[in-house]
This record gives C-alpha cells, sequence and structure tokens, in this order.
C-alpha cells in the first residue's frame, strides 16, 4: 500500500508538472504597418516610437467615394486612416505548389499565413523535412473575409469557381498551412475577434502541455481589403475621427483600424532546452473567460478582466509584485481605458512597492488595433522587449485619462524609451487582449532562461566552415545570396562556424543550391563580394565537377530531379604518402575514432603502432635500405626486421614497404568512408583497385573489419617477403600492342592492369620488363615506371599465393550488402566475391579498371567519388568515359589530395554533394563541435508577383485554354479573356507552356 500511494503521488506530481510546464518560444515572424516585415524592423519601430498610420491607400478603396465626417450618413465611415501594410496583392505561389490561377482566388490573408508561417518555423530552425507528419498544431485568429466579395459575395455568381470557396474560406486558410507544410497536429481557426490570436498562443500551450502537440505555431492575421468593415464600426462609433489610438489619455475617441500578420512558435520549454533552441521568451501561465452579461454585448466587464488575470498569474505560478510591465489591450476608449486600467491595478497593485510600479502601454497607438492579429502583436513587442531589456514608448499620451485615478495607482506609462531593470532575478511581463466578442486572454510572459553558451571547444576545431544555401529557384537563390552578402559583411563579428550550423541544420533545403568554404565570416563575405554576379556567369543547373582538386570556391547546382547515383571508388596501392589524412585525424573525431580502431587491431598483427607510420616523418625512411628504394634515391636499413627498431631504440618504419602500405591505405580508406557515411552520403554502388577493394568489400560486409585486417596484413607480409627483383611500368600505347609485347614473357610478365584504352601497366620480372620496354620504345611507345616495392599482379605474387589461402580460408564470408564491382572480372559481383579462391585470384589477376568503370557507366552512375588519399583514379576514370555516349554529366570527386589541405579538399567536395541535391545529415557533422544557434539570419526571399481578383480579367473565354501547369497535372484551366496575368503562370522554364 506504501508503494502504491508513492507510486500515485509521483503521477500527480507528473501530472502537476505537465499542467504548468512553461512553454518556450522559440521563433516568430511579422508582417505589420510601418514596414515592420520582420522582428528587427518591428522593433525599431517600436524602440523608435513610429507612428505608422497613414491615410487609406487608394488601392484598397476610393475613399472619397465612402468618407463622410459625419458618421450619421448612411453607407459613410468617418475616418480616413490606418495601419495598412505593402504589397497584399503579391504572393509567390510556385514556393507553395499553388498554380496561379488558385493564387487569383486566394484570399490575401491566407497567403500572409503561409509566408510568415514559413519564416517563422525559418526563425525557429525548424527545417520542413523535420516536420512532415510530426504532432504540429496550428492555431490562428482570422475574422474577416473582405477578398471573398470579389467572387462569393460578389453578387455574381458566374465568377464563383472551384477556387472561390476554398480561397476565402477561413477554416482552409489554416488547414492550408498543416496541409502545406506536411503538419498533422490540431488545426484551429479561431474568431473571438479582437482577442484570437492571443487565445491562439493560450489553446496552443494547452495542446502541447497535455502532448496533443510537440510544437505549434500560433498568431492571427487581418487585414482591410473592402470597406464595408470600417462602415459598419463607424456606425457604431468605436474608431477614432483622427486615426489616432489615444490609449489611457483624456482624448481617447475610439481605436484605428490596422492590419498585419504576426506567429510565434511555440515549444514545451524542456524540449527546447534539451533541442538547443533558441529561446525568446517563455509563457508560465495563460487564462481565458468571458465578460458574461456586462453593460452591453460589446462593453468591457471590469469583474471578468480581474478574474483572468488573477487566473494567469496563479496558472503561471508568479507573485503578482514580480510583474513590471503589461501589455494593455488598450484600444483607446473612453470607456475601456479606465475600466482596464482599474483591474490591472487590483490584481497587480496589492503589496507592491513605491519604487516598482506597473509599466503599461499599447502598440496599438503605433499602428492600430489589428483585431483578430492584434494578440499576438502585443505578444512579439513584449518577446522584443525582453530581449532588449527596454520598454518602448507609449504614443499618443499626453494628458492622462480624467477617469482614472492615477494619483492612487502604481501604475506608470513610459513616453520614451525606458530601461528595464530585472526584479528579482527575472523580468515578467502580463499581455492582455480583450475580444469585443467578450471573450478575454491574459498571458504571463518571461525572458527565456539563461542556457550556457558554447564558446569552447574541447576537441580540435578546423578553420574553414562550409555554408550551404538554397531556394526553390535559380532567381530566389540569387536573392538569397545577395541577402548573405548584406548579412556577412554588416556581423563580422558572429562566428562563421555559427552562421554555417544555423544555415545548414537548421534550415530547409530545396532544389537550387550553393555553398561556399570560408575560414571566417570576413572571408565569406569578401568571396561573395568578389566572386558572384553580375561579374560572373549565372549560376548553373547542376555543376559538372571540374578539376576534382582544386575546386573553385564556390559551388552551385541545382535542378528538378533526386540525387544521382553515387559510386565510391577505393584507390589502391602508389597513392600512399607520409601524414595522409593527418588533418582528419587531428580534427575530425569520428574519423580519428576509426583509425584508431583500426591501429588497435592491427598492433596484434604487425607489433607496432600503424598510426606512427602514416603520420610520423620517421616514416620517410633513413640510412640503408633492404626492403625498398625510396623516390629520392636515398636508402634505409630496417634493424632488426622483426620490430623494426633502430640500434638507438627509436621506432621507424617506412610506409613505402608493402608490409605497412597496404594496411595504412586500408586504414585511410575505411575512416575516410566511415566519415562520409556518418555525414550521410551512401553509395549506390562500390569498386575499389587492387587492395582498395578490400575496404569496399568491408564496407558491403563481405567480411568483418577484423578478418578483412587480418587479410590484408598477411597480404602486405607475405608479399613484403617475396624477392624484389621484379619492376611495374605503365605503357601508353593501345591493349593489343601490349599484349602483343609481352606474349613471349607470360611465365615472367603478365598485364597487371587496364587502366584504359592507352594506360596498360605490365609488371613483373625485372629483366623481362626492361627487354619489352626497349622494344616498345624502338617503335615510339612511351612509358613510365612506377615506384613500386613489389611487382604486383604479376606471376611473382605466385609463390605467396599458397600461404595466404591457408589465411583466406580462416575468414567468415557473406554475401554483399551493397553492389561491387569487381576489378577482377569488371562486372557486378554476388557470391563470387565471398570465397577464398576470389581473394586469391584477386592479388595474381589483372585489374581491369577500365572494365569496370565501363560497367558503372552503365549502371547510369553520375558522381565518382574517391575514397583515397589522392585522387589517382579520377583522371584516368574520366579518360575512360570522355568518349562514352552514357558519360553525360558525369561529376569526378576527390576526399584527398597531398597539394591541399584535407579538410578543404573535403568540404569542396560536400559543397558538390549539397549542390547535387544529396540529403545531407548534418546533425552528424556537427555533432562532435559546440554550435550556437542563430535565430537572425535572411529568411526565405519570396519572388512575389500580382495576383488580384477583378471581374474584368476573369470571365472565362471558351475559345483559350493554357496547358495543364505541373503543380496541377494535367488538369486544364480555362485562360481568362484579359490575359494579363499570363506573365505570372509562365515559367521561363516552360516556354511552351501555352498550346497558342
Amino acid at each position: 500500500m506504501l508503494l502504491a500511494l508513492k507510486q500515485a503521488r509521483l503521477q500527480l506530481e507528473a501530472l502537476e508538472r505537465q499542467k504548468n510546464e512553461p512553454i518556450a518560444i522559440i521563433g516568430m515572424d511579422c508582417r505589420f504597418p510601418g514596414n515592420a516585415n520582420s522582428p528587427e524592423a518591428y522593433w525599431e519601430l517600436l524602440r523608435n516610437g513610429i507612428d505608422a498610420i497613414t491615410d487609406i491607400p487608394s488601392d484598397r478603396w476610393d475613399v472619397e467615394s465612402y468618407y463622410d465626417s459625419d458618421p450619421e450618413i448612411p453607407g459613410k465611415m468617418y475616418s480616413r486612416y490606418g495601419g495598412f501594410i505593402e504589397g497584399v496583392d503579391q504572393f509567390d505561389p510556385q514556393f507553395f505548389g499553388i498554380s496561379p490561377r488558385e493564387a487569383l482566388s486566394l484570399d490575401p490573408q491566407q497567403r500572409l499565413l503561409l509566408e510568415v508561417s514559413y519564416r517563422a518555423l525559418e526563425r525557429a530552425g525548424q527545417p520542413l523535412d523535420s516536420l512532415q507528419g510530426s504532432k504540429t498544431g496550428v492555431f490562428m485568429g482570422i475574422c474577416f473575409d473582405d477578398y471573398s466579395r470579389f467572387t462569393l459575395n460578389s453578387g455574381d455568381p458566374t465568377l464563383i469557381d472551384a477556387y472561390s470557396s476554398l480561397g476565402n474560406t477561413r477554416s482552409i486558410a489554416v488547414g492550408r498551412i498543416a496541409y502545406v507544410l506536411g503538419l498533422t497536429g490540431p488545426v484551429i481557426q479561431l474568431d473571438t475577434t479582437c482577442s484570437s490570436s492571443l487565445l491562439a498562443v493560450h489553446l496552443a500551450a494547452q495542446s502541447l502541455r497535455t502532448g496533443e502537440s510537440n510544437l505549434a505555431l500560433a498568431g492571427g492575421v487581418n487585414l482591410m481589403l473592402s470597406p464595408e468593415v470600417s462602415i459598419g464600426f463607424s456606425k457604431l462609433k468605436a474608431l477614432a475621427p483622427d486615426g489616432r489610438c489615444k490609449t489611457f489619455d483624456e482624448k481617447a475617441d475610439g481605436y484605428v483600424r490596422g492590419e498585419g500578420c504576426g506567429i510565434v512558435v511555440l515549444k514545451r520549454l524542456s524540449d527546447a532546452i534539451a533541442d538547443g533552441d533558441k529561446i525568446l521568451g517563455t509563457v508560465f501561465g495563460s487564462a481565458v473567460n468571458h465578460d458574461g452579461q456586462s453593460n452591453g454585448l460589446t462593453a468591457p466587464n471590469g469583474s471578468a478582466q480581474e478574474t483572468v488575470i488573477r487566473q494567469a498569474i496563479e496558472n503561471a505560478k508568479v507573485d503578482p509584485t514580480q510583474i513590471q510591465y503589461v501589455e494593455a489591450h488598450g484600444t483607446g476608449t473612453s470607456l475601456g481605458d479606465p475600466i482596464e486600467v482599474l483591474a490591472l491595478s487590483k490584481v497587480l497593485g496589492k503589496n507592491r512597492e513605491q519604487d516598482n510600479p506597473i509599466n503599461i502601454g499599447s502598440v496599438k497607438t503605433n499602428f492600430g488595433h489589428l483585431e483578430s492579429a492584434a494578440g499576438v502583436a502585443s505578444l512579439i513587442k513584449v518577446i522584443l522587449s525582453l530581449q532588449h531589456q527596454e520598454i518602448p514608448p507609449h504614443l499618443h499620451f499626453k494628458n492622462p485619462n480624467p477617469y482614472i485615478p492615477w494619483e492612487k495607482l502604481p501604475i506608470n506609462v513610459p513616453t520614451k524609451l525606458t530601461p528595464w531593470p530585472a526584479k528579482k532575478g527575472r523580468r515578467l511581463a502580463g499581455v492582455s487582449s480583450f475580444g469585443m466578442s467578450g471573450t478575454n486572454v491574459h498571458l504571463i510572459l518571461g525572458e527565456s532562461p539563461k542556457v550556457e553558451e558554447n564558446i569552447e571547444t574541447q576537441n580540435v576545431e578546423s578553420s574553414l566552415h562550409l555554408l550551404t544555401l538554397s531556394a526553390k529557384t535559380e532567381t530566389a537563390l540569387q536573392a538569397q545570396i545577395e541577402q548573405y552578402k548584406t548579412y556577412l559583411n554588416t556581423h563580422q563579428n558572429i562566428p562563421f562556424a555559427d552562421i554555417c550550423y544555423s544555415a545548414n541544420k537548421r534550415r530547409s533545403h530545396h532544389n537550387y543550391r550553393f555553398s561556399i568554404v570560408a575560414s571566417s565570416t570576413l572571408e565569406a563575405a569578401e568571396k561573395l563580394n568578389n566572386s558572384l554576379y553580375p561579374n560572373s556567369p549565372p549560376l548553373t543547373r547542376g555543376s559538372s565537377g571540374g578539376s576534382p582538386f582544386y575546386s573553385p570556391p564556390l559551388t552551385r547546382g541545382g535542378w528538378g530531379g533526386s540525387s544521382p547515383p553515387i559510386a565510391f571508388l577505393f584507390t589502391g596501392q602508389g597513392s600512399q604518402y607520409v601524414g595522409m589524412g593527418q588533418q582528419l585525424y587531428q580534427t575530425q573525431p569520428t574519423f580519428k575514432t576509426t583509425v584508431d580502431h583500426c591501429c588497435d587491431i592491427l598492433q596484434s598483427y604487425l607489433g607496432w603502432d600503424l598510426k606512427e607510420v602514416i603520420f610520423s616523418e620517421q616514416g620517410t625512411g633513413n640510412g640503408e635500405q633492404e626492403t625498398g628504394r625510396l623516390g629520392d634515391g636515398e636508402t634505409w636499413r630496417r634493424g632488426d626486421l622483426e620490430t623494426g627498431r633502430w640500434g638507438d631504440g627509436e621506432t621507424c618504419y617506412n610506409l613505402d614497404s608493402t608490409i605497412n602500405t597496404q594496411p595504412a591505405l586500408f586504414v585511410i580508406e575505411y575512416a575516410l568512408a566511415k566519415l562520409w557515411l556518418s555525414w550521410g552520403i551512401q553509395p549506390n554502388i562500390m569498386m575499389g583497385h587492387s587492395i582498395g577493394e578490400y575496404v569496399a568489400a568491408t564496407l558491403a560486409g563481405v567480411f568483418s573489419l577484423e578478418d578483412a585486417l587480418k587479410l590484408i596484413t598477411a597480404r602486405g607480409r607475405l608479399i613484403q617477403e617475396l624477392p624484389e627483383n621484379g619492376s611495374m611500368v605503365v605503357v601508353f600505347a593501345p591493349l593489343e600492342t601490349v599484349e602483343k609485347a609481352v606474349a613471349s614473357y607470360q611465365d615472367k610478365v603478365s598485364i597487371a592492369a587496364i587502366n584504359h584504352h592507352q594506360n596498360i601497366v605490365i609488371s613483373g620480372e625485372g629483366e623481362a620488363i626492361q627487354e619489352i620496354i626497349e622494344q616498345l620504345e624502338l617503335n615510339g611507345i612511351q612509358n613510365q615506371t612506377l615506384k613500386v616495392s613489389h611487382p604486383f599482379h604479376s606471376p611473382m605474387m605466385e609463390p605467396m599465393l599458397k600461404a595466404f589461402e591457408t589465411i583466406a580460408k580462416q575468414i567468415k564470408y557473406s554475401s554483399p550488402k551493397i553492389k561491387i564491382v569487381s576489378t577482377v572480372t569488371g562486372t557486378v559481383i554476388t557470391e563470387e566475391i565471398a570465397t577464398p579462391e576470389y581473394w586469391c585470384h584477386q592479388i595474381r589477376e589483372t585489374v581491369r579498371f577500365s572494365q569496370a568503370i565501363e560497367c558503372l557507366i552503365d549502371k547510369d552512375i553520375k558522381i565518382f567519388l574517391e575514397i583515397g588519399a589522392k585522387p589517382t583514379l579520377l583522371n584516368i576514370g574520366k579518360t575512360v568515359v570522355e568518349n562514352s555516349n552514357k558519360a553525360q554529366n558525369v561529376c569526378w570527386l576527390a576526399s584527398l589530395h597531398p597539394k591541399q589541405e584535407n579538410w578543404r579538399t573535403m568540404l569542396l567536395t560536400f559543397g558538390e554533394l549539397y549542390a547535387k541535391k544529396y540529403v545531407i545529415d548534418w546533425e552528424e557533422f556537427d555533432k562532435d563541435y559546440p554550435r550556437n544557434y542563430l535565430n537572425n539570419l535572411p529568411t526565405y526571399p519570396f519572388q512575389r508577383e500580382k495576383y488580384w481578383f477583378t471581374s474584368s480579367s476573369t470571365k472565362p473565354n471558351k475559345n483559350k485554354q493554357i496547358k495543364g501547369h505541373p503543380l496541377l497535372g494535367n488538369q486544364l484551366i480555362l485562360a481568362k479573356s484579359d490575359t494579363i496575368l499570363f506573365e505570372s503562370e509562365i515559367s521561363q522554364d516552360e516556354p511552351n507552356f501555352l498550346q497558342d
């Protein structure tokens, strides 16, 4: 019973914590009057005390036809002012997969909600691919649908089409957000008039606390597109004739209407901290109620306001005296203002010290009453105030309202920018939104918790970083690059690593892509300033690759398809050099861990740490050589063959000795492959040149890593023990010519590799090779001797095959789980590779590299990524396919190059792969390095065009038809008799879009 009671108590405590868990605001975006089209621009408007009220624009309605200063005149309004946003007729339908014809019928409020929602998610660092199918809720306030007067409510039923109803239904406006973004949480459209958007935040928080949602979008939208609503409010005498909300002032005589859209992104605080989100503010509690029966249907009820504020404070579990600022509903009416101030004082003023007044203000004095978007406009204002620790000036407050007993109330109205000091360690604020419908909402908001930012890294950090940008069209990508050019030039003190992390991991990635490699924000800005249009060619669709080594600093690409098939090519012997991969070993923990693990296994086979051979300068050799000759002609003596000990006790091994070369190349290539795989680059097929095939087989699961290292060590040791009286030579002649030249030396010389039609390697006994070369030179055929210790893939390998077979039979084999093209057969190989016999033949038989490349081309491979210390295979591979009709748009990419910094080569190649639309695991890419998320990066540059419904341009003409737009399938749409919108409907990529 005691255990049961304890369990029950724990469950109740967990439920209580869940019920009251704080909600983090992790992102927000807005379009408000006064060009406040971003949180940054909004703050500038607020802190500078800007009055954004203007005359009603002529593109909304003919003001003179509807204006009269006499409120009693039927059909007239007595106010000619408002808070308006620009470009309500502009939209980018292509971005959201909406056809131009449907965009025409779409209420601009729906368009605003889509754009602001997307940008809010961008700022929150929530890429769309991570939200597909997620329990993300959408809660939006919408009151009016003025745009419907052009179709549904026009009085002309012939103007109604399939899009009219969906485009002007408020519930569809909210549902469309979830549909376009792929969200599956609760979707709710709210209309409690003035309190709609703050109620949306309240309900979203509740949904998060119950687990119904894991993320939520909340906010509201309001547009004034026709005069009817303003005429109605004029008849209620609710509007201020001078177009100003004079909230709390003695001249308060009504409000001015405003428009705009604001949206916040919410998440449970514990989840936001765990996910490393940027927390802008925290909702500690909220409450909602109704006025009930008051002095009138639309009259405020002070008692109800007191109740909802008190309940919100109770839910937030804070002391009322800790509330330092309240963003009031503050419409500026002679009746409403005193009621609201008195209600606030009764709840928050008790036991309040004189030096701790309640500061109050209202953003409605800046740009009017945004109605269904008013609450979220107030909320975003408070978030910005908390972030900047300042209270913006309240406008139009000159003479206090005489009906408010100011001298008795602990209340202050700041009329200039005022510092906001913390009280008892934190800043807290309230936000009120009281609906004309009687629905009241209050919210308690605080500054974000102090989360320690990552300043230093425990790992050795590379100085180079990759920045990726993308868009849905080439034009938009160019605009995005321009935005980042400005951002980088104006934010040069921000760590470039954080900018890259925020753009790479926390933003969605689209078809048209761009990347840049730089060491700092300053360098990145300089590269963009010096390398982009108009002084450079336009962006290309899909980079063709170019040089695999010295790639250009800017990578650009994009097309409509998915990422092309990719092959991993593993390099053979001869590509080794001391220090290969050393920078990756020092800076990339995945690479280092893999190298360390392999070398630990090899220690039992070799008797020494192979890392000393790969990375130590001693690996270059010294003294007199017993086992091989160095390129510079100097020789060295190993001393004790078994231990490699020098006389002075210092360990020194030669990397060019086969016993070290083969396992060393395996280790570097295997670690490189693991690094690429960890970043999400998965091969469709693999091919290895000679010993490189061991790496391919290991990754494909033919044998385990331990068995692979056992085999490769035995291979190198047994070859090392063979006599060194052979050589290998590249002959630059056709295969038939070389075959004839070696025909009489078959017991001593073989064709070791067929690299391409003019690159044939012969290998064997030294004197025989010399005779063959002399004869070829007499015929004018050029050749090149390779620097090798032994004649691989020749008859001289046969003495070690029996011993190798004995070890190969001890290995456990499996069929490959990833396709492999064998360089023994030149074809895709399956069960045959999983036998000891195959690996014995692989030592002795010809490397059919040319045939293997042709096989990969036949498999439609478009990306060849060489996994090796040098890009040895790329140049000969390109030669193989340069005359092939099938080798179109093939890209050759390197992992390492001895003449280029390791990390630069990797990043340049990574940028190329990104441009080819490979899905990158950005979490894994940056997991070893602490990063800070930046929420102020440029947002998506929508490519807006005009979409506005008018009766004269929309009547159908059955004599004209346009082809089905790609976004609509094969559906035929009647064209308009007035073709002014065709420019918007035709994509530059679709010149044959019209039939006529």
